[in-house]
């Protein structure tokens, strides 16, 4: 019988490869990739049939983890992640670490430390930041369940990840804010 450890080991082999996996995330199913792998992180830009100026979120198994890859890091978004009531992705000034094509123009980037216990143990495991991104094709509705995700994109991708295939629950993309220099955040998505 397939494990979650087996699982979680057959995504770590295909990341470290330079591939593209589907996998559950504490929001929707994402595409991901190793968020320092520029090939990698062109190669879901291709899947997606997606412009290279649009942003892709980057996961991170801890809040700690943000010192790695934010520069100037205002210590009192810690605060502000702590109170979030739901999954967040924060946009960062600074980012640093990743993959070129990761970090926008400006120099920011979309960042969210995960609960989820898949993500988070692979997250562990693999020592790097993940690229995740609605698994979908670019501009096609965002699949909230595994059954809902188009059969190109599934054919697409270098491993399915096997947990929570069967979760019927209809998941929703994560808030996205943009944290400001002056402390302050602006809503990007609610």
């Amino acid at each position: 019988m397939f494990t979650f450890q087996d699982d979680v080991e057959k995504t770590i082999e295909v990341l470290r490869a330079g591939g593209i996996i589907l996998y559950p995330t504490d929001t929707v199913w994402g595409l991901g990739c190793d968020a320092t792998n520029e090939k990698a992180v062109e190669n879901i830009f291709r899947l997606k049939k997606r412009a290279e100026n649009k942003s892709l979120i980057v996961l991170l198994a801890d809040q700690r983890d943000l010192l790695q890859y934010v520069a100037a890091l205002d210590l009192q978004v810690f605060d502000f992640l702590d109170q979030a009531k739901k999954p967040t992705t924060v946009i960062y000034q600074g980012a640093i670490g990743l993959a070129e094509n990761v970090i926008s123009p400006d120099g920011s980037a979309g960042i969210r430390v995960v609960q989820d216990p898949f993500c988070r143990h692979l997250l562990k495991r693999f020592r790097k930041p993940l690229v995740s991104t609605s698994a979908n094709i670019s501009g096609e509705p965002t699949p909230g369940r595994f059954q809902d995700i188009s059969p190109q994109v599934k054919a697409g991708v270098d491993y399915v990840v096997q947990y929570r295939q069967d979760d019927h629950n209809i998941a929703s993309p994560s808030a996205v804010v943009k944290w400001n220099e002056d402390g302050s955040v602006t809503i990007i998505r609610e």
